[in-house]
């Protein structure tokens, strides 16, 4: 296939709508065991060391592949790892849904999570070869719509608690299997329209490529919102809780607050690059949630604090798309892999090293770490593209 014909296809409405499906389809299986960790606690019949026991495993799978994947993405394409991949962790949602034992559903989360890890850079590559060859950025979309599928996947662990009047393990099963279905489903509609991306060149006259300096200030970058995200997503509602003063329940406000606003800004995000450049949108969403943080750790009524999370979620928002649109463009598969990984990481490590400063130093002071974080975010937006037109390596 030649390069002119390659890009039109890549170009396509059709190319989009699939990738777009593929974003949310990895969301909605990652949101549905998410989403039913409490109640798979109470199934396996464990405590906070053997749910510890399946998020190690699920994440270092996911690490593993993620090396992998790019790497494979790169060499054979990022529409057949993409492919591949989806219906690997459908498998170790399925194996979890059916498990009974802390051993069967370790088995479950490691399939899943390698095929987790290599479907999120593989979707991120093609996402970014398919933006490559549209006029318009289009990057924040297909994250947009990897939160919207977040928030499905665990709605439906809600609805059907609701739908069965089930509680507690028994909902594990229907609820994975019905995430798992409704995923499958979306892909099989898919799958032909998915494009065939171009693979990337790792040599050049007999000499291996360097990776360039560039990804370790993109994986500083990522690790920095990787926290901060991390921690609005996973301490939201405690801190709401704790620093207001109300019902447990109510705390989920907090994160409603964070996830809401990062739907909204991802889906508006591609306007705001096209119009001022991706440095000057990341720069934008580190300040805010900069501010956002400030907010947060000084005040204390519940309106000003969701209104502080909100805007965390904000700032937040903006930043993972456009850097890992960055990291594909400069280095493809293997460089988006490095990046991905340093912010998958401090995205789940983050919320233990928060966990340990509340424990000395209160809640409420602990996020002075994501503060001073989304700060280093601003100061090293001057490494990314000025303009959108200036892409990094092309």
């Amino acid at each position: 296939m030649s390069t002119t014909v390659q890009d039109t296809r890549l170009g396509t409405r059709a190319a989009a709508v699939a990738v777009t499906a593929l974003f949310a389809i990895n969301g909605g299986l990652v949101g549905g065991f998410g989403g039913t960790l409490p109640a798979m606690r109470n199934r396996l019949d464990v405590g906070p060391q053997g749910v510890s026991a399946l998020l190690f495993c699920f994440a270092g799978a996911a690490v593993l592949s993620m090396q992998i994947g790019g790497r494979l993405a790169d060499k054979a394409g990022a529409r057949l790892v993409s492919l591949v991949t989806a219906p690997t962790l459908a498998a170790g949602m399925l194996i979890l849904a059916f498990a009974r034992s802390l051993p069967v559903a370790i088995i479950g989360v490691i399939v899943g999570g390698l095929g987790n890890g290599a479907m999120d850079v593989a979707m991120n590559a093609l996402g970014v070869q398919v933006e490559k060859a549209r006029p318009r950025p289009i990057m924040s979309f297909f994250h947009a719509f990897f939160s919207v599928g977040n928030l499905a996947g665990a709605g439906v662990v809600v609805l059907m608690s609701q739908l069965l009047g089930r509680t507690g393990a028994a909902v594990v099963l229907p609820s994975l299997i019905t995430v798992v279905v409704f995923a499958m489903a979306s892909y099989a509609t898919v799958l032909r329209i998915v494009p065939q991306a171009a693979t990337v060149e790792h040599v050049k006259d007999g000499v291996r490529i360097k990776i360039p300096p560039l990804a370790w200030l993109l994986s500083a970058m990522a690790f920095s919102f990787g926290l901060a995200e991390g921690t609005a997503v996973d301490w939201s509602s405690i801190h709401v809780t704790d620093v207001a003063g109300i019902d447990p329940a109510q705390g989920a406000l907090g994160l409603v607050a964070v996830a809401g606003f990062m739907v909204i800004i991802r889906l508006c995000g591609d306007r705001a690059v096209a119009a001022f450049g991706r440095r000057n949108v990341v720069r934008f969403g580190g300040l805010v949630a900069l501010a956002g943080y400030v907010v947060v750790v000084t005040l204390e009524p519940l309106p000003v604090l969701l209104a502080g999370w909100a805007l965390v979620g904000l700032g937040v928002g903006m930043i993972a798309p456009q850097v890992y649109a960055v990291a594909g463009h400069s280095g493809g598969g293997r460089m988006l892999a490095i990046v991905v990984t340093f912010g998958y990481a401090a995205f789940l490590i983050g919320p233990g090293v928060i966990g340990g400063l509340v424990s000395w130093v209160g809640v409420q002071h602990a996020m002075i770490l994501p503060l001073v974080l989304s700060g280093v975010i601003v100061a090293l937006a001057r490494v990314l593209p000025a303009h959108e037109l200036d892409r990094s390596g092309e």
